[in-house]
């Protein structure tokens, strides 16, 4: 299948590492510009060597804490290089824990990172899809949209939130070729996951081994999924392949999720 992204721009958030890198590559490999954005310059040059060497690939450095300064810093980038047509919002989740004993700040650190990063992205890179008639915004999420997870209080709200915001945001553009999506990852192995066992081993008193077959076996694929399928899914959205599928929230947990 064409999924006909050659020469497309992408702005792919935490790209350093997990989902958002192998995200970038897969769209590098499909012929898209990527620019990646993470807060880290030393990681940000490393996947940057690593992708497809045909095309100009960039990178931003930017704190997602700050939203005003990540705008900025899109909104030059783009005054100097070129719009995006697609964007991926993709940022670490917050610290887990019961959502009784999380602090306020806790919520509005999160809020700002998540909720508020994305919003201002989109608004800097929206004027231009509507110039090209073509616009992919694609947030990566969490299954606790459907089915919010024991102990990740904060990311529970934070998550439902963002993916409301996103609903709403595909209901808006949608007259302009602008897709808005979601992808709800399961357990994926990456960083993330393994501070989310080692935070269930310490809780239960199980071995780190027991703690990660436990969560395997609520899945019925009986396996973590790798970043590369749930990039997999994320490039098809972006693409033209995907023009008429908006407002979603796509699951990619193996079937781990008991909603529908």
């Amino acid at each position: 299948m064409n999924l006909q992204l050659n020469n497309k721009f992408a702005l792919v958030c935490g790209s350093t590492a997990g989902i958002g890198k192998a995200t970038a590559q897969a769209l590098a490999e499909e012929g898209t510009i990527v620019t990646l954005i993470a807060r880290n310059e030393d990681k940000l040059k490393t996947v940057l060597a690593a992708l497809p060497q045909h095309r100009n690939h960039d990178y931003i450095v930017a704190d997602f804490s700050n939203p005003e300064e990540l705008k900025q810093k899109v909104g030059s980038y783009i005054k100097e290089n070129h719009g995006f047509h697609i964007l991926v919002n993709n940022t670490g989740g917050p610290a887990g824990g019961p959502i009784f004993s999380a602090k306020v700040e806790e919520f509005e650190s999160a809020f700002t990172q998540h909720l508020k990063c994305n919003h201002v992205l989109a608004q800097t890179i929206v004027p231009f899809m509507k110039e090209e008639n073509y616009g992919r915004i694609i947030n990566v999420i969490s299954t606790s949209v459907k089915q919010p997870l024991d102990g990740l209080g904060v990311s529970n709200t934070i998550r439902g939130a963002v993916a409301n915001w996103s609903k709403t945001l595909a209901n808006e553009l949608g007259q302009f070729g602008i897709t808005v999506n979601n992808v709800l990852p399961g357990a994926t192995g990456t960083e993330r996951l393994t501070e989310i066992i080692k935070n269930k081993s310490a809780k239960t008193g199980k071995s780190e081994e027991e703690a990660a077959n436990a969560m395997k076996n609520a899945v019925p694929a009986k396996r973590f999924a790798r970043p590369e399928e749930t990039a997999d899914a994320i490039t098809f959205l972006a693409s033209a392949r995907a023009a008429y599928i908006n407002g979603i929230n796509l699951p990619v947990d193996g079937g781990r999720t008991k909603s529908l």
